[in-house]
């Protein structure tokens, strides 16, 4: 049997592969590498933090929470009960169950070639772990003892690990019931100097097509006092428990919808169809039309408590009913769509787009709209930016796109500045990595093109590690 290949990065990976070009990146990207983190949307649970617990095993922390690698796996033939996901989502499993869905990782590892979910899983074996064997069969249990013996560590801790990666702040996703204890914790723990913020994220209580939602506003009043029998009580709840996340930390909320609509409703038309909703009578049309107002409702609440709206429409989620059914949600099975912002935002944006106290973060999986409609909407309105490429295009090729799409029209600092978005902790230093590679080599191909000069290049490149997402994100 042969030996097992060696894993290795590459100290130039993701840098252009021109000489003259590469030799500028590296200049840029030496200039970057080592600064702190700022990670303003995740999913990271916060009370991994706040109870600062060993991770219970590789598969526990590198494989059940990671969806990119479940899709994958889960096309290739591969169970999603063998992966370590129940109806409950994903909990620690009994070490043979683990060792289990660990070897299939190992088994399958060839079908993530050419993905950024092998670029990530490579660098952090290789960074983090300091693995030298790459996964396969032959050597996935002792991959899995590697890993696991250092999990064991002080130095694997949650705490440990987030001061090793350099990691200033990190924001988490919440639902607005959460009482956030783990933030609070943490907050009042003089121990811990990083920033762990939690994100407003209403999405559920502003879609009344959904079959829970009367019981959803009837939750809502309960936790925050007030009464939601009637439209006013149920906008008064939601600008109760924004107060309640702000008052914890919160610097922004975050919506995701099938579209990006804002279209605001006239007169009591949305206490009409707020009254329909409760009695379970609102058609599918009024639900539409009652959550587009909602969201203008977010943005007007923003103007006045200051939260920065990030928006991120256009995906189907559960397209796999059956899966859905079986295993629950954040299994893979969220397709994007195509969407349409220039009419869709225009309501929201002639009302709130130049406020003083408003920012909008404006996120798409549809490559289409970048240079047509987003890149020219933040190259006029004042409130707007431009996210950077997330889940489904948080890869080099599709980075690389959007900054040709975007810079020409909107510039560098018309966007956010690069989120990681995951449920995977220990990827985040390797995603924020190859955003710094990649807007390097972007920039060092301005500067062969002399179109900009060096130290214009290497001050873009810090302000897009630093300045542009503290500024955007009100940090």
């Amino acid at each position: 049997m042969p030996a097992p290949a060696p894993l290795t990065v590459h100290p130039d990976r993701l840098l252009p592969a021109d000489p003259t070009v590469r030799g500028i990146a590296r200049s840029l990207y030496e200039h970057t590498k080592s600064l702190p983190i700022i990670s303003p949307h995740s999913h990271v649970p916060a009370d991994w933090l706040s109870t600062n617990e060993p991770f219970a095993d590789p598969t526990h922390l590198l494989l059940q929470p990671d969806h990119y690698a479940l899709r994958l796996l889960h096309a290739n033939g591969a169970d999603l009960s063998d992966l370590g996901r129940g109806p409950g989502g994903f909990a620690p499993l009994a070490e043979e169950a683990a060792r289990r869905a660990w070897r299939i990782l190992c088994e399958n590892y060839h079908v993530f070639r050419g993905t950024p979910v092998k670029y990530w899983f490579d660098t952090t074996f290789a960074e983090v772990f300091g693995v030298s064997r790459a996964p396969s069969a032959q050597t996935a249990d002792a991959l899995y003892d590697e890993i696991a013996a250092a999990l064991t560590t002080p130095e694997f801790r949650p705490r440990a690990l987030f001061e090793r990666f350099g990691m200033s702040v990190l924001a988490t996703t919440d639902d607005p019931l959460d009482d956030l204890s783990a933030h609070a914790a943490l907050a009042a723990d003089g121990t811990f100097t990083g920033r762990v913020l939690p994100t407003f994220r209403p999405d559920r209580f502003l879609e009344p097509a959904r079959a829970d939602w009367p019981d959803l506003v009837r939750r809502l009043g309960e936790v925050s006092g007030v009464d939601t029998g009637d439209y006013r009580g149920y906008v008064a709840a939601l600008e109760n428990r924004r107060a309640y996340f702000k008052a914890h930390g919160a610097v922004s909320s975050d919506h995701s919808h099938a579209d990006a609509g804002t279209e605001p409703l006239e007169g009591g038309e949305a206490a009409v169809i707020y009254a329909a909703a409760l009695a379970g009578e609102a058609t599918p049309a009024q639900a539409t039309a009652f959550r587009r107002h909602m969201v203008h409702e977010m943005a007007r609440m923003a103007t006045e408590d200051g939260l920065v709206m990030t928006l991120h429409p256009a995906v189907r989620r559960n397209h796999a009913p059956r899966t859905f059914a079986e295993y629950g949600p954040d299994t893979g099975a969220d397709i994007p769509t195509s969407v349409e912002f220039t009419h869709s935002l225009q309501p929201l944006l002639g009302r709130f787009g130049n406020h003083p106290d408003f920012t909008l973060v404006v996120f798409t999986i549809d490559e289409t709209v970048y240079s047509r409609e987003l890149a020219p909407m933040a190259g006029f309105y004042r409130s707007m930016h431009v996210g950077v490429p997330w889940w489904f295009l948080d890869a080099p090729d599709a980075i690389r796109r959007f900054r040709g799409a975007v810079t020409e029209t909107a510039g560098f600092y018309r966007t956010s500045g690069f989120i990681d978005d995951t449920r995977a902790f220990l990827s985040i230093p390797t995603r924020h990595d190859m955003a710094r590679r990649l807007d390097a080599g972007y920039l060092a191909g301005l500067v062969a093109e002399h179109r900009l000069s060096e130290d214009e290049a290497h001050a873009v490149a810090l302000d897009l590690v630093t300045t542009i997402p503290a500024k955007v994100f009100k940090l």
